[in-house]
């Protein structure tokens, strides 16, 4: 490959979807768009904090710098690099580059499992490593799929010609990734049969019905297996235990509630499933580092402007 014709074509293509998602989200926070699975986001400073269960996808940054804490660890991309989750992880993110004359810009797009599968039969990349050690991973932007993704953010332009073209482009975005260094790690949890897949079963029924007591057996056959291998399978892909990944969940849920619907945090806390708000206010200060009263109270609007 000519490396100074990829450098060259990657640097246009940034340009060009950095200005797209300029101009389609035009004001602070976060953009559904027409196209199922695509959202924009822009922030203007590094205050902005975002987290939420991320479910298969990939998240590129046209512009400006994020960080992504999950599975245990902290990852960090930008334009030259962009981020893959092949399960359903809570996601810690943090805006790091950011200003009102340069601001974050990026996309997240997320995947079916069965357009997954589809796409890895006609890959030319060998995908049989169904045990991955993590749900999540950084791979280097390359040309190709910079240029797909400027295809699909144009028909944003032309939504009539959503229907039809955004699942072709889809396709070889997916192909795009399973090119780069850990792209086949949206595999293994789409693969029926494997480890992987019977983990995301279970993360799927913890993400469906959080609210509710789910004792470790009961996950354990929703994954089909027995209850020592799915906790030592799960902890590898989660870093979690199950009941650590729901309370993440429950607890990302209620801030959500409290920031975004005004809810208040006693509330919040029982529509999360919490029966105990001393308990929730001790959990949540301990993920949060504030009680909630109070967190929800700092990032207020009106104390944000």
């Amino acid at each position: 490959m000519d490396i100074l014709n990829e450098s060259v074509r990657t640097e246009k293509a940034l340009r060009q979807l950095a200005d797209l998602i300029d101009r389609h989200a035009p004001s602070n926070g976060t953009h559904p768009t027409a196209i199922p699975g695509l959202s924009l986001l822009r922030a203007i400073d590094s205050t902005l904090r975002l987290d939420s269960v991320y479910k298969p996808s990939i998240c590129v940054v046209a512009q400006g710098t994020k960080t992504a804490t999950a599975a245990g660890e902290t990852y960090r991309y930008d334009p030259s690099t962009y981020l893959v989750t092949g399960v359903e992880l809570p996601v810690f993110g943090s805006i790091v580059e950011a200003s009102p004359d340069v601001p974050y810009l990026s996309l997240k797009l997320g995947f079916e499992t069965d357009l997954v599968l589809e796409v890895a039969k006609h890959a030319d990349t060998p995908l049989v490593d169904a045990s991955p050690t993590s749900g999540i991973a950084v791979n280097r932007t390359s040309a190709d799929l910079l240029e797909a993704l400027v295809r699909l953010m144009r028909l944003l332009d032309a939504p009539g010609e959503i229907p039809f073209m955004a699942p072709l482009i889809l396709r070889e975005i997916v192909y795009r990734t399973f090119q780069d260094d850990q792209g086949a790690i949206l595999y293994p949890f789409a693969a029926i049969g494997s480890h992987a897949h019977g983990i995301a079963q279970a993360i799927r029924l913890i993400n469906r019905q959080f609210d509710r007591p789910l004792p470790v057996e009961q996950l354990a056959r929703s994954a089909n297996m027995s209850a020592s291998a799915f906790h030592k399978h799960f902890k590898r892909i989660t870093a979690m235990s199950p009941l650590q990944y729901q309370k993440t969940v429950r607890l990302q849920e209620a801030r959500r509630l409290m920031l975004s619907e005004a809810v208040p945090a006693s509330d919040a806390a029982f529509r999360v499933g919490y029966e105990s708000p001393s308990q929730f206010s001790r959990e949540y200060a301990r993920m949060y580092g504030k009680p909630p009263a109070r967190d929800r109270r700092e990032l207020s609007p009106a104390n944000r402007a």
